[in-house]
C-alpha cells in the first residue's frame, strides 16, 4: 500500500484528480521510500498531456505529473524545469504543437534541482544551446548530477547526468529576455538552492502578477533539527515561508500540477470559461499555509520525539 505521505514527499506532489492533497498527520521522521516505490511513483507522472498556452506568453508543454513551461519572448524562449530525462521528448512535442522551435529557446530555469525537475536539463542544453540559470546552492547539485542534496532516498532514484550552470543567480535577480524579466526569489527548504520565479503578465488589458512557485514539502526521511546534511534546514525554512506570504501573486504555478490544481484549471480552460482559471490569489494563501502548516507540524513532532 502507498502511504499517503510518501506520496507527497517529492516535492509536494498531489492527487491525480489536481485539487491540493490534504497533509497526513505528522510523524517525528517518517521514513525513506525504498528504491522499488520511488520508480513506481516516477513513473505515474511521465504520461504525456496536451501542451496549451496558460496566459500571456506563459505555456505548458510538461507531462502529467512534472511540470515545464515555455514563456516566449520574440527573441527566444525561456524553459522553466526540464523534466526527467526521458520526458524531454515531451517537451520538444509540445513546444512544436504550439508553433514554436526547441532551437529558439535560449534560458533554461529550474525550481529546484531534483532528478524529476532537472533531470532533463543535459539534454535540453545539448538540444539547444541554452544558458542554464540557477542559484549557486542548487548549482552545486545540478553541477554534481543531484550527489550533492541532502535528501535521503535511494541514490540511484535521484542522480542524473551532470550538467554545467552557465550563470549563478542571488536573491532578487533578473532574468530577461525580449522583454520579458523573471525574478529569482530564493526559497531554500526543499532543495538548498530551491528558486521560486516571479513576472508579470500582460491578460487582457490587466497585468498579472505570476509566481512559479519553488515548492516547500519535506521529504520522507528527512531530519529538520540538527541535520548533519543540511544544519540550516529549520532557519532556511522559517525565512521562505515568510517571503512566500508576502509575495504578491494573482496566478501561481508549481513544479507538480497537483500543487496548482492543474487538472481542474486545465479543464476549466477547455470547457471556454469567460474568466481566466489560473488567476487565483486564494488558492495561493492556501498553497502557502498548507505547506508552512505541515512544516511546523512536522517540527513539533520532531521536537517532542526528542524529549
Amino acid at each position: 500500500m502507498i502511504k499517503p505521505a510518501l506520496l507527497l514527499a517529492f516535492g509536494g506532489a498531489a492527487l491525480a484528480g489536481g485539487g491540493f492533497a490534504a497533509e497526513p498527520p505528522a510523524r517525528a521522521l517518517p521514513p525513506a521510500p525504498n528504491a522499488a516505490w520511488v520508480k513506481r511513483l516516477f513513473d505515474s507522472w511521465r504520461a504525456p498531456v496536451p501542451p496549451r498556452r496558460l496566459v500571456g506568453n506563459i505555456h505548458y508543454v510538461g507531462a502529467s505529473g512534472v511540470s515545464a513551461f515555455l514563456i516566449t519572448t520574440p527573441d527566444g524562449h525561456i524553459l522553466l524545469d526540464t523534466g526527467f530525462e526521458d520526458t524531454v521528448p515531451i517537451i520538444q512535442r509540445g513546444v512544436e504543437q504550439l508553433g514554436f522551435s526547441v532551437a529558439d529557446i535560449k534560458v533554461i530555469l529550474s525550481s529546484h534541482a531534483h532528478i524529476d525537475h532537472v533531470g532533463g536539463h543535459a539534454l535540453m542544453k545539448k538540444l539547444t544551446g541554452a544558458q542554464i540559470v540557477a542559484s549557486a546552492a542548487d548549482a552545486r547539485t545540478l553541477e554534481s548530477g543531484g550527489a550533492a542534496d541532502y535528501i535521503q532516498w535511494p541514490k540511484d532514484t535521484i542522480l542524473y547526468a551532470p550538467v554545467k550552470v552557465d550563470r549563478i543567480v542571488a536573491d532578487a535577480e533578473r532574468v530577461a529576455l525580449g522583454g520579458t524579466t523573471l525574478v529569482a526569489r530564493l526559497t531554500p527548504g526543499h532543495t538548498r538552492g530551491a528558486t521560486t520565479w516571479t513576472m508579470d503578465v500582460t491578460d487582457g488589458a490587466a497585468t498579472r502578477r505570476v509566481v512559479f512557485f519553488s515548492s516547500a514539502s519535506i521529504n520522507d526521511g528527512t531530519r529538520l533539527l540538527d541535520n548533519p546534511l543540511y544544519l540550516e534546514f529549520v532557519q532556511d525554512f522559517e525565512a521562505t515561508f515568510a517571503k512566500l506570504r508576502a509575495l504578491p501573486c494573482d496566478i501561481f504555478f508549481a513544479p507538480h500540477g497537483g500543487q496548482f490544481a492543474m487538472a481542474q484549471k486545465f479543464a476549466r480552460l477547455e470547457r471556454g470559461e469567460t474568466e481566466n482559471p489560473f488567476i487565483d490569489p486564494d488558492g495561493w494563501k492556501k498553497l502557502v499555509a498548507s505547506a508552512e502548516t505541515a512544516f511546523r507540524d512536522r517540527l513539533a513532532a520532531e521536537r517532542a520525539g526528542a524529549k
